[in-house]
């Protein structure tokens, strides 16, 4: 008898954690709008990993030539006619270090590197974007927000 309450008290608790493990993990899936709102990015599953790709600027069009914005610092030149809505800048982001962080790569259109980069949820509508560089001893971020 002591026994079947040891194996009920000890199998619940164990259960219980199980059963809320996928629903504790975040959720990165969805429109962000990122820092100072210049650009909407779409987060979604590629592959195993997840990808944010561009959806909308504040400002989609250059102010200089009234023509659609383009990845014109992209290190390539082939690339660098390509409009900026479209460009995946969140690249292959995997879980690293718990339900709550995501680590790959970032692109910064506005002067064409591609960094090491980290997301950590804060909670369910909004995130820390890092790149970072040397490593990941210096990262730079912005908190996005969810727009849904």
């Amino acid at each position: 008898m002591i026994n079947n309450v040891l194996r009920t008290v000890t199998l619940v608790p164990v259960a219980v954690v199980m059963s809320l493990g996928t629903s504790l993990a975040a959720d990165l899936s969805g429109t962000w709008l990122t820092e100072g709102g210049q650009a909407t990015v779409r987060m979604a599953s590629c592959g195993d990993a997840v990808c944010g790709t561009i959806v909308a600027l504040k400002q989609p069009n250059d102010p200089d030539t009234g023509k659609p914005q383009t990845d014109v610092n992209n290190p390539d030149p082939k690339l660098r006619k390509r409009g900026i809505i479209g460009i995946q800048i969140v690249l292959g982001m995997k879980p690293n270090g718990g339900a709550t962080k995501w680590s790959g790569k970032v692109y910064n259109a506005e002067d064409g590197e591609t960094y090491s980069g980290n997301i950590t949820m804060l909670n369910a509508t909004s995130l820390k974007l890092e790149g970072c560089v040397f490593g990941g001893l210096i990262c730079k971020g912005q908190i996005w927000t969810r727009v849904n």
